[in-house]
């Protein structure tokens, strides 16, 4: 795909990267424990009723220098103890707000380096949800890993945990690139990680993530990076836009010394991975992520069942309101978000003190939950039936509209600029709009109005 320059230009300002709706720099720390626990008992008798439970483990070896998450350097093994304890009681304590008769359909280990610690940890974890809640068929038990610490014996451990998903966080295959970010590479070939979960059971499934953006890449070197990755042929692939924010971590000030990619060079790497990927047949799925076309992604991209959370893309069949445990862990619940504390000594001591760990968190207005649905109708299926979503709120069309930013002057230029097709019925994003889908996404946004938050680049 190629692209004009100047409408590079035109697009690549500050947007949300809208994995929420409202945003998590909308979260207010007005929202108290009692506003949590309300929510938790609410969510009971809200949609979807499937449960997802996020699970946050801070630790790494050492911190990546390009990383915007809470991450924390590996402590003392009796630091990481106490941390799993508090973890399960914080379970416990949100467990006992959940009617029972509820199924999960998702767990999902962030970080942090989920497999820096010990993986009986993420057993026990594990057990305590299973015992509580059954299963719907095919759930997804998935775990981000960092393949500098993953051995065959690691992994033996996480299939008898229950996993059945893996993300390997690649970055880039590039030794150079990785020193200058402070990671280490893969401590056994990537292609061998693959093969042994592969063959432990065929129907486990693996991403490999990759970053673009960083010092020392060039488009050549992104790519061959990305043509050792099809040639694995993991059953996703995610290619993660570098999100620059150093007035939020200030460790990525290393990075510009070190010499950023430009906002054009960026775009060229994205560009010929999506075309180098899109060759060797995996199928583009929303804003970053790839997928072959038996994967479950792209039969719900074709069907419009597509949605999205903090933790990626996954189908509406796994979806569930995410229940988030863990320091500064957030829960997305259909009645708002709530984000835990960011220090672990306060959740640890909020936690045994039989308290919820709320940092911060904001309630969705009847109003918000309209625009969220509409932005991640067309953040995940890049498509959107005005009638279909005003109908699912009941409400008309003409109504739904008000309720958002709807300004045809606006769309027209999207359609000028071969961004979008639309009429007044539906919207749909070209694939050149793929491009520019926060940007298309934000014009909806009444928020973002006179708003003086701050985000990364579109691009």
């Amino acid at each position: 795909m190629k692209i004009n320059k100047q409408l590079l230009q035109k697009y690549n300002v500050p947007v949300p990267r809208y994995t929420s709706y409202p945003p998590a720099n909308h979260f207010t720390g007005d929202f108290k424990e009692e506003d949590f626990r309300t929510l938790l008992v609410e969510s009971n008798a809200e949609e979807p009723s499937n449960i997802a439970f996020y699970v946050h483990i801070p630790f790494c070896a050492q911190i990546c220098h390009y990383c915007g998450c809470n991450a924390l350097k590996m402590g003392r093994a009796d630091e990481v103890k106490r941390y799993i304890a508090a973890v399960k009681k914080e379970i416990e304590l949100v467990v006992s707000t959940i009617d029972p008769k509820r199924k999960i359909s998702q767990i999902h280990y962030g970080g942090g380096t989920p497999n820096a610690i010990k993986a009986v940890y993420l057993k026990e974890i594990n057990d305590i949800l299973f015992a509580h809640f059954a299963l719907i068929e095919d759930a997804e038990i998935a775990i981000e890993c960092n393949p500098a610490h993953l051995t065959h014996a690691y992994l033996d451990d996480l299939f008898e945990a229950g996993f059945n998903r893996f993300s390997f966080g690649i970055q880039d295959f590039d030794e150079n690139v990785l020193k200058d970010v402070n990671r280490k590479p893969s401590a056994l070939p990537v292609p061998d990680l693959v093969n042994y979960v592969k063959k432990a059971n065929p129907k486990f499934a693996v991403n490999l993530d990759f970053i673009y953006g960083l010092p020392g890449q060039t488009v050549s070197s992104f790519c061959k990076s990305i043509e050792r990755a099809i040639a694995i042929r993991p059953d996703r692939l995610v290619t993660f836009s570098y999100a620059h924010v150093p007035w939020f971590k200030e460790h990525q000030k290393i990075l510009v010394q070190k010499g950023l990619p430009s906002a054009d060079d960026k775009l060229d790497m994205f560009l010929a991975a999506y075309d180098l990927l899109l060759k060797a047949g995996y199928v583009s799925i929303g804003l970053d992520h790839y997928a072959l076309p038996q994967d479950e992604l792209c039969q719900a991209l074709n069907k419009h069942q597509l949605h999205r959370n903090f933790q990626g893309y996954c189908t509406k069949r796994t979806t569930g309101q995410v229940y988030a445990v863990g320091v500064s862990s957030i829960s997305q619940l259909s009645g708002g978000y709530v984000q835990n504390t960011k220090s672990v000594k306060a959740y640890i001591e909020s936690v045994n003190n039989g308290a919820f760990p709320v940092e911060k968190g904001v309630l969705v207005s009847d109003e918000q939950k309209v625009i969220r649905s509409v932005i991640n109708e067309l953040m995940c299926n890049k498509y959107i039936d005005w009638k279909k979503v005003a109908e699912s709120f009941s409400m008309d069309v003409s109504s739904l509209k008000k309720q958002i930013v709807y300004d045809e002057t606006v769309l027209e230029q999207f359609r000028e600029d071969e961004l979008i097709h639309f009429s007044a019925d539906h919207l749909e994003i070209t694939e050149l709009g793929t491009m520019f889908i926060r940007n298309i996404v934000a014009s909806f946004d009444p928020a973002l109005a006179g708003s003086n938050k701050r985000y990364s680049n579109a691009l």
